[in-house]
């Protein structure tokens, strides 16, 4: 809420100013800075929905809008770049007088603003892909920001109009690249792929080495959200003794040892059965 009520007041102020001084930079950051916005909201909103209890129709509750939060912030954060790039490149073809002096004022404050935003949002970024979302764009904005400071203090020296193009696109540059990670990722746990951090050969070799276990198929890992995994198997256990402990063990140290919060284990007496899953486990490829 303190981000999003921040980057308001400074996104009205800076389109306003960006207007005034005829400058591209400062008003591709607004408009970098309104699709942040939108990705604040698209967070935050994520983060209440995850809380909300499963029901009979959606049993694990709502936590998979976090990954579709992560995903849809980082298509945002393309399509603000692509703006830039699109109205810096008419920039070039038709250059405009700058006002160096409201340029660089601005682009201070908003240096100021998205490092305070950013700040925030760090202490949760490493163990939440929607966080990290909102991270990245706020530490984008204060990137966006400082480049347009240095290049109102360059044009203020040289008169040179071609430096406030030139800027915004070398910070597309710059959020392009940063954004890649966080849309691949999110583009991951969308389709169920195994979350990033964990190694499926390390849990299989793990499971497999298990007192009793002689083998495991059918071995799922996917992600219900930015911040909970979940994991399905069938182990073979030749004694066929249904062992709550060792479930309740196993499901411990999956937690521990991999930070995988939710485990379904289906145990097998005998390799022998055919189960009808057992033939198409995943390619080890």
């Amino acid at each position: 809420m303190v981000g999003i009520g921040l980057n308001v007041a400074f996104v009205l102020v800076e389109g306003a100013c960006g207007f005034w001084a005829n400058s591209m930079a400062l008003v591709a950051d607004a408009g970098h800075n309104l699709s942040d916005v939108l990705g604040l909201l698209l967070a935050w909103g994520a983060s209440y929905l995850g809380q909300q209890p499963p029901s009979p129709r959606r049993t694990y509750g709502l936590r998979r809008s976090s990954i579709l939060a992560a995903l849809l912030n980082a298509v945002l954060l393309l399509l603000a770049i692509g703006g830039i790039a699109w109205e810096s490149l008419q920039r070039f073809v038709h250059p405009q007088p700058v006002a160096a002096l409201l340029v660089i004022a601005v682009g201070a404050v908003g240096v100021a603003i998205n490092t305070a935003t950013a700040l925030l949002f760090m202490s949760g970024r490493k163990h939440d892909l929607n966080i990290r979302g909102a991270y990245l764009h706020m530490a984008a904005d204060a990137g966006v920001s400082a480049a347009v400071v240095v290049a109102g203090l360059a044009i203020r020296c040289t008169g040179w109009g071609w430096i406030d193009p030139a800027a915004s696109l070398l910070v597309v540059v710059v959020i392009a690249i940063g954004t890649w990670g966080l849309l691949r990722e999110s583009l991951d746990l969308a389709l169920d792929a195994v979350p990033s951090g964990i190694n499926p050969a390390e849990v299989e070799a793990w499971l497999a080495s298990r007192p009793g276990i002689a083998s495991i198929h059918d071995l799922h890992i996917w992600g219900m959200s930015t911040t909970e995994v979940a994991l399905s198997a069938h182990l073979i256990k030749p004694d066929g003794r249904l062992d709550d402990n060792f479930l309740q063990q196993v499901a411990h140290e999956l937690h521990d040892k991999f930070g995988i919060e939710h485990c379904t284990i289906q145990l097998e007496e005998a390799a022998e059965h055919d189960c009808d899953l057992m033939t198409r486990h995943v390619d080890k490829r």
